[in-house]
């Protein structure tokens, strides 16, 4: 499917039949697979490897699997500092070192209010998940991280050099989240390499 309408994208929206007096639900399949993982940073042992608390939590392909996982654990609000959820597609994991990733980079966007990191977070699951953006072979996938002073969503795409490509999606999440702030993005081997990239290569 091209796109899932918003009115797919409810519990309530899941189709019932009745045959023989036997109720028949069909799931409503996903164009694609994608995996919810789960980093606490705040319980990694000292001189551990970056992402060695990386732990993968569940694969989903249904609007009715999604909705239930949403629900029931992943909302940012829930997690202790220092923690984070990502949702990427199945296959890719949410490590610099992924081969999807490693010509990559993010778009970041940063919040002080809980129910704000909530909301934009749901609205860019929903987005990821019903293929609503043009270049959405381009996504990888989306990071919601807690922080003890600001949170920040990070979306991150495969191929950084492609300028063209990431102010179009870069565009289009600024719609979705529905902020006037500037979102920034930002090289993968930038952060790699420690260089001071402030003001971002690209700005919305």
């Amino acid at each position: 499917m091209a796109e899932i309408e918003a009115e797919a994208l409810t519990q309530t929206e899941a189709r019932e039949e009745v045959e023989g007096g036997v109720l028949n639900r069909q799931p409503h399949k996903l164009e694609r697979k994608w995996t919810f993982w789960f980093d606490n940073q705040s319980k990694v042992k000292q001189g551990a490897a970056w992402g060695s608390s990386l732990r993968k939590v569940y694969t989903f392909d249904t609007v009715e699997d999604f909705w239930c996982l949403y629900d029931q654990i992943f909302r940012p609000s829930k997690l202790p500092a220092n923690a984070d959820f990502h949702c990427f597609k199945a296959g890719i994991e949410p490590k610099w070192e992924d081969p999807e990733c490693a010509n990559g980079g993010k778009w970041s966007i940063s919040s002080s209010r809980k129910a704000n990191l909530d909301n934009m977070w749901l609205e860019t699951l929903m987005a990821l998940i019903g293929e609503q953006f043009d270049d959405n072979e381009e996504i990888c996938g989306v990071v919601a991280s807690v922080r003890p002073r600001q949170d920040k969503l990070a979306l991150w795409t495969k191929t950084a050099s492609n300028e063209a490509v990431q102010m179009s999606i870069g565009r289009k999440w600024k719609e979705i989240v529905d902020t006037a702030d500037k979102i920034l993005y930002s090289y993968h081997d930038d952060s790699r390499r420690d260089k001071s990239s402030r003001g971002g290569r690209y700005s919305v």
